[in-house]
């Protein structure tokens, strides 16, 4: 009977080691070092469809299943999805999102995941929030609340950004982000966030950012547009630029340090912090001469890499363009400054 006892007790013992064996080691997946992992794993990527007509009839839509694949062959690793939810709401107490949206935020994530394309989910309503943040929060929670819901079962390799370029008090985004990021846990208790800084993504305002400490499945979120007199020179909606012309940037050491100032400042934020960076715009409009946006996009790329961050390109229709729908091909001296032929 002892002997039996015995055997009962180490096998009773070894299951509870394996139970906590099992449970440390889902800890540890998602714990210190998973964010970093995820950030790796976005590499280089492009944001699509913002402005496609498809969210409104998608048998007028501009992007194709093809052209998922021949972002994957082109090498890029990651799409940033930029949804516009406000505009599918029913208009009614819970903010129900209409069907149709549903249908194309799924078909982008799955053509994404089937060519091996990371996916971030991207809230792209910085327009609205800015405009009236606090009058905007409960649609937006309750949209998120919804999308989560929908999404809780694709895998890791979607990632959910909360909102892209806050405009806002940095105390009114960490109240704002803080909310969402705890209804977004509810569902998804696994899935890496992104959480961006205020006023445009700027990098300067990483200060501000307030993040919930104990949870390292975070990725922090800038973008980068400077100097804006050149990448924004002609931009029809930028007020102080669109009638800039003639603006060059020729890569002089002055140029070159000006960008590394401020890489570097979020590159001591990121190390201080232990959290790691997503680049989640960068481009140079089209009326900037294109030796100078070939020299610029290359650039900020490559530093971007140097320092480990991931980077989704603004982007691949519409304006900054990276490929060219109407044509049907890329703009190749965009393409090769993004990612060099050598490294495809």
């Amino acid at each position: 009977m002892k002997n039996i006892y015995n055997m009962k007790m180490n096998f009773f013992f070894s299951l509870v080691c394996i139970v906590v064996s099992v449970d440390l080691s889902a800890q540890d997946k998602f714990g210190e070092g998973y964010a970093f992992q995820q950030n790796e794993k976005l590499g280089r990527g492009v944001n699509i469809i913002g402005y496609d007509p498809l969210w409104k009839d998608p048998s007028k839509a501009r992007m194709k299943e093809k052209h998922f694949k021949l972002i994957k062959d082109a090498g890029f690793d990651n799409v940033r999805i930029v949804i516009g939810p406000f505009k599918f709401s029913m208009n009614d107490s819970l903010y129900t999102i209409k069907p149709e949206f549903f249908t194309t935020l799924d078909w982008a994530i799955k053509e994404s995941l089937k060519n091996k394309l990371m996916v971030i989910v991207d809230f792209h309503e910085h327009g609205a929030m800015q405009k009236d943040p606090l009058g905007t929060k409960p649609k937006l929670l309750a949209m998120w609340k919804q999308i989560a819901n929908h999404c809780k079962d694709y895998s890791n390799d979607v990632l959910f950004e909360i909102a892209n370029e806050p405009n806002m008090k940095p105390e009114v985004w960490n109240e704002i982000h803080r909310a969402a990021y705890q209804i977004l846990r509810e569902s998804n208790p696994k899935r890496t966030i992104i959480i961006g800084t205020i006023n445009g993504n700027q990098i300067k305002f990483l200060q501000d950012l307030t993040l919930p400490e104990a949870d390292r499945n975070i990725i922090v979120a800038i973008h980068y547009y400077s100097p804006i007199q050149f990448t924004h020179q002609g931009a029809p909606w930028s007020v102080k630029n669109k009638d800039l012309s003639g603006i060059e940037w020729k890569q002089t050491k002055e140029e070159e340090a000006a960008v590394n100032l401020d890489f570097d400042m979020a590159q001591d934020w990121s190390k201080k912090h232990n959290r790691p960076l997503t680049l989640g715009e960068f481009g140079a409009y089209e009326k900037a001469d294109l030796p100078s946006r070939i020299r610029w996009t290359n650039y900020i790329a490559r530093q971007a890499e140097a320092r480990k961050w991931s980077w989704s390109y603004w982007q691949f229709d519409s304006d900054f363009i990276l490929y060219d729908l109407d044509k049907d091909e890329w703009v190749l001296p965009i393409r090769d400054a993004l990612i060099p032929i050598t490294k495809k």
